[in-house]
């Protein structure tokens, strides 16, 4: 991933996670089968887009989550 001026993001941080036999039988066979080279890619991928997805949902707002369904009856 390259920043505007041209700059790279470096990855220097490691984080290791473990699999169990189902976990890993699936992921080798997505792979397989979408022709998946970059494992590590896919794998960050789809972390990020859980994360992103939950920063999405608990935005703060003004009013607490009774208050909005109060107001949108």
């Amino acid at each position: 991933m390259k920043l505007r001026d041209g700059r790279r993001y470096r990855r220097k941080y490691r984080k290791s996670i473990l699999l169990n036999d189902r976990e890993i039988s699936a992921l080798e066979q997505y792979c397989e089968r979408y022709k998946v080279k970059n494992q590590s890619q896919i794998i960050r991928e789809a972390l990020f887009k859980s994360i992103l997805q939950h920063y999405d949902e608990d935005y703060p707002t003004l009013f607490s989550k009774q208050e909005l369904a109060r107001l949108e009856q």
